[in-house]
């Protein structure tokens, strides 16, 4: 892949984010690693929309944070991103966003169950920072955001929003909209009263072994981009 070819995905990442609701006004922000230079990343920029991203105003960043090219502005929780690529060289692409019910079950304290298909992906486990409510304006509290996703797919940050990694943009999208799905169900479910027992663990993981092969995250990616393109009046 190209640089071009990135940042074309990138925007595509951004068009299939924004149709699904998960830009908070120009909150949320999408990186992805620069192909062959992983000490470099490209990032949506700041006071944007996800669906506003152009090849000229993306972003491209240091490990430090620090902004090198691009006409658009440098976002100030690019932190997230940096800090989790240093701590990950596995991730290549990383968002950060807040959507209603990750948020709403995050206050909960609750840990997030295998109720759905969506829960059964990430059974392997979330992370869940609870330093702050704050933005992630640091390099020491990105770090600590690093810290609590730790080897997963996913964080919490407790009361604020998630962060979600991927090996592709692909991934990491597609792991968004299920995230925020699954804690959708749980959240219907457990307000209906007590919930019946989980299937077994060994049930729940060949679930999440099928549908957290590579080939399904791009399938539905490429589907969520065009799926977006319509929604949002550009085809």
């Amino acid at each position: 892949m190209t640089l071009d070819e990135a940042k074309k995905r990138l925007i595509d990442a951004g068009i299939a984010l924004e149709a699904q609701g998960l830009g908070d006004f120009t909150r949320g922000h999408v990186s992805l690693r620069v192909p062959g230079d992983p000490s470099h990343f490209i990032m949506k920029p700041h006071s944007h929309g996800f669906d506003e991203m152009t090849m000229e105003n993306i972003v491209t960043c240091t490990l430090e944070g620090e902004k090198i090219s691009g006409t658009g502005p440098r976002h100030s929780e690019v932190y997230i991103h940096s800090e989790i690529f240093k701590a990950r060289p596995d991730v290549m692409s990383v968002i950060h966003a807040h959507p209603t019910h990750a948020v709403a079950l995050s206050a909960t304290g609750r840990k997030l169950r295998a109720l759905s298909q969506g829960g059964a992906v990430f059974a392997d486990g979330i992370g869940v920072y609870t330093d702050t409510i704050d933005l992630i304006r640091s390099k020491e509290m990105g770090a600590g955001v690093a810290r609590a996703l730790g080897p997963h797919k996913a964080a919490f940050l407790k009361n604020h929003g998630i962060a979600i990694v991927g090996r592709t943009v692909d991934e990491a999208v597609i792991l968004m909209m299920m995230l925020e799905n699954a804690c959708q169900i749980q959240l219907l479910a457990e307000a209906t009263g007590p919930v019946a027992d989980e299937f077994s663990r060994e049930d729940i993981m060949r679930l999440h072994d099928k549908i957290s092969r590579p080939e399904q995250h791009t399938i539905n990616f490429e589907y969520m981009v065009r799926k977006g393109r319509r929604m949002l009046g550009l085809t």
